[in-house]
């Protein structure tokens, strides 16, 4: 998942196989445990740490190019305007999906961010349908009316729209929207994205060190591991499921991304306390049988194929 799940890439013919299961499972059980790692920066502003979150994934995804061989795509993406100007909006959009995430843990409601990422694969359907003129099946257009049921609910309950939870779902949708035509594969794509946004992150961080302000190199030294390591739990978890997701069916990945938001869900219940009332119960459980709905058809398609 950034925070949430990228854009499968299309499996092998042959199906799922057990490398790209576990390759997956990993992604997604990093990015789980994601919030209990933003949470330890929650006094951290969060335009500091999507900075450094920049600054730190730029080595590791030219470490991980140098290695693959496939550097020479990315300088071909860098020379070409029209993968430039793609490239800056999945990278604007990715920046505000990670800002809000940071905020959400950071501020007490990583419920919404649950929420959001729960509610992503829906609204990357209404999208398809939206742009793309997709034919919406009618199961899909069930689980889509639960969803926006669920969302209507908790907007009554607050008084206002779930904004944390529609930003993220919205901001991903787009940006996954937009990365499937982005002319080179998800890693090159990743490393294409911190470049672009690597001057902005580093004019910040330097007007921070000269403020006075920043937290890295200053003051408690675990800050600054934190912030060193947000590169590592930024780019790491991308690149294992670059990997994985081209090893497996698009029906397989559906099912598996709803891992990590439960794990936040879970996270944000029990360990962080955030409440959880009768009326989020509602809205939640309408989001759980939206997915099983959306789901149900895929698993049964996916057992006819094997059995076939």
């Amino acid at each position: 998942m950034s925070d949430s799940t990228p854009l499968p890439r299309p499996a092998a013919a042959s199906g799922d196989s057990l490398a790209g299961f576990f390759y997956a499972l990993t992604a997604y059980l990093l990015w789980g445990f994601l919030p209990l790692y933003m949470k330890a920066l929650a006094h951290i502003p969060p335009v500091e740490v999507i900075a450094h979150r920049v600054l730190w994934s730029v080595p590791i995804a030219i470490l991980v190019l140098l290695w693959m061989g496939r550097t020479g795509d990315l300088k071909a993406a860098l020379r070409s305007p029209r993968t430039l100007g793609m490239g800056a909006m999945t990278a604007a959009l990715i920046s505000v999906n990670w800002g809000i995430y940071v905020w959400a843990i950071g501020s007490g409601h990583a419920l919404d961010a649950a929420l959001g990422y729960y509610i992503n694969p829906l609204f990357s359907i209404f999208l398809g349908a939206v742009l793309l003129r997709e034919k919406i099946g009618r199961t899909q257009a069930v689980a889509i009316a639960l969803a926006a049921v669920a969302v209507a609910i908790l907007t009554w309950e607050a008084g206002r729209l779930p904004v944390v939870a529609l930003g993220l779902t919205v901001t991903w949708g787009f940006y996954a929207f937009l990365k499937k035509w982005l002319p080179i594969g998800p890693n090159q794509g990743f490393a294409l994205e911190v470049l672009i946004l690597l001057p902005l992150a580093l004019a910040y961080l330097v007007w921070l060190g000269a403020a006075g302000s920043g937290h890295f190199l200053r003051g408690v030294p675990w800050d600054t591991a934190l912030l060193f390591g947000c590169g590592i739990v930024t780019a790491v978890p991308l690149m294992i499921y670059a990997n994985g997701a081209k090893r497996l069916r698009l029906s397989t990945i559906a099912i598996m991304q709803y891992i990590a938001p439960t794990m936040i869900f879970l996270t944000a219940v029990f360990v962080f306390d955030e409440a959880f009332s009768q009326v989020k119960l509602v809205a939640f459980g309408l989001i759980w049988v939206a997915l099983v709905v959306y789901s149900t058809p895929m698993l049964m398609a996916q057992a006819r194929d094997r059995a076939g």
